[in-house]
């Protein structure tokens, strides 16, 4: 009952008005204003950001902040996979053979993530890892190793909360939102990042429009926060020890190793 009077809940309130009146403030110069309070609840680090906090004129400007120079390293091992975000690592694990990857202790259908394109099929046993983006976090979205772009296109319309709320009492809110899926191919293997809409805002910005992703290079953005599912086809991926989630990780930071090279780029 509860999750049903939660699901009723968010499907009247997460509309085209309501989701343009967010979207509408976020832009608007009266934001700028909350914009140090914004600072202080979340206990964003002023230290690393690229700019003074004065400077920013919107509260969206503020979100899709970047950072100073330097501020984070990312790996160069060359067979090393990094985080392509600040967040939290919230589930990691296999891909079932009947095409299902469990979160949070529900299944959710490779086949419904990926829109039933026939792309899905590759990363059946493979491993997937769910990496969660609060408001506190630095939104900007960057590759997480060097890959060809072999597809890239968006899914859905809505989208749903992706906090601890949203995924316990949401119905498959990781394979409904609106969300955008690159598919990279690598020479260890296939590696998909599918970039999922939070709440109210679907926004998804692509900052980099080449065919090439080189690793740590800048490659999008979220305007709200939002998740980033990573998928590894078999036999690719090796995740990093320990790592018990949740797991706070910062963008460019080692999640896992490629096992070994299948083809060249």
């Amino acid at each position: 009952m509860k999750s049903l009077l939660y699901r009723s809940f968010i499907e009247l309130t997460n509309g085209r008005v309501t989701s343009g009146i967010i979207k509408s403030f976020a832009e608007s110069k009266m934001s700028r204003r909350v914009v140090p309070s914004f600072a202080k609840w979340y206990g964003i680090n002023q230290e690393e950001m690229g700019d003074s906090i004065s400077s920013y004129p919107t509260l969206k400007d503020f979100f899709i902040r970047e950072l100073k120079q330097g501020a984070r390293k990312i790996d160069a091992g060359e067979n090393t996979i990094v985080s392509p975000v600040d967040a939290v690592i919230e589930d990691v694990g296999d891909i079932s053979q009947n095409s299902e990857f469990k979160v949070k202790g529900k299944n959710y259908s490779l086949k419904e993530m990926f829109g039933n394109r026939g792309v899905e099929e590759k990363y059946i046993g493979g491993v997937f890892m769910v990496l969660y983006l609060s408001p506190s976090h630095y939104h900007r979205i960057h590759s997480p190793v060097d890959g060809r772009v072999a597809e890239q296109y968006t899914l859905g319309k809505k989208s749903f909360p992706v906090n601890k709320m949203g995924m316990k009492h949401g119905k498959s809110t990781l394979a409904k939102n609106y969300r955008c899926i690159t598919e990279l191919d690598t020479k260890y293997g296939h590696v998909a990042v599918a970039k999922v809409g939070a709440m109210f805002i679907n926004s998804i910005e692509l900052t980099h429009q080449g065919d090439f992703w080189r690793k740590g290079q800048g490659v999008a953005y979220f305007s709200f926060g939002s998740t980033v599912v990573l998928f590894f086809e078999k036999d690719v991926f090796e995740k990093r020890t320990p790592l018990q989630v949740p797991y706070d990780i910062q963008m460019g930071e080692v999640i896992g190793y490629y096992k070994k090279a299948k083809n060249s780029i």
